[in-house]
């Protein structure tokens, strides 16, 4: 079984429903199963400045699937959840990331692993130091080490609770 971190966000259509759902369908995904998920975070969106804020979660799984069958699943979900893409960096209902498979280091034209913007983004670095502090990206590097460049006005709300 493969290690992964997913980074979840939402800022339309009751984003803190849209993240419990996504986060019961990461339960319910074949061959994999949700480890943990980190609390809810609030932020200033990091595209255009005329969207709501968003809420912004990391779930850890453990899965069997390999990164373009996960990514696969990944977006169905998006698309069952009803996501648009309305403009780079826009509005969602829901996003749903992989940040890290194992230490993997996959960079092609559909998946890049790690994320490309994992360690910019204080929405993915804070929740992803909840769930692992000891975490250590493929490039050695702690995740507690880091300072993300977007801080978004960044503010822990609560820890979801998801009937599994």
């Amino acid at each position: 079984m493969a290690s992964c971190y997913i980074g979840l966000g939402a800022n339309l259509n009751a984003p803190d429903a849209q993240i419990t759902l996504a986060l019961q369908a990461l339960h319910k995904l074949p061959k994999t199963r949700l480890i943990a998920y980190s609390s809810l975070y609030g932020s200033k969106p990091l595209g255009p400045q005329d969207q709501p804020d968003y809420l912004n979660a990391v779930a850890h799984i453990d899965t069997e699937l390999t990164p373009l069958e996960l990514l696969d699943a990944l977006q169905q979900q998006e698309r069952d959840q009803g996501r648009e893409k309305l403009r780079h960096w826009g509005e969602r209902c829901i996003d749903l990331d992989i940040l890290l498979y194992d230490d993997l280091q996959l960079h092609s034209e559909r998946l890049n692993i790690p994320h490309l913007e994992l360690a910019k983004r204080s929405f993915v670095v804070v929740p992803l130091a909840e769930l692992a502090p000891e975490l250590r990206l493929p490039s050695g590097q702690l995740i507690t080490e880091i300072t993300p460049e977007f801080n978004g006005e960044l503010h822990k709300l609560h820890c979801p609770v998801i009937d599994l």
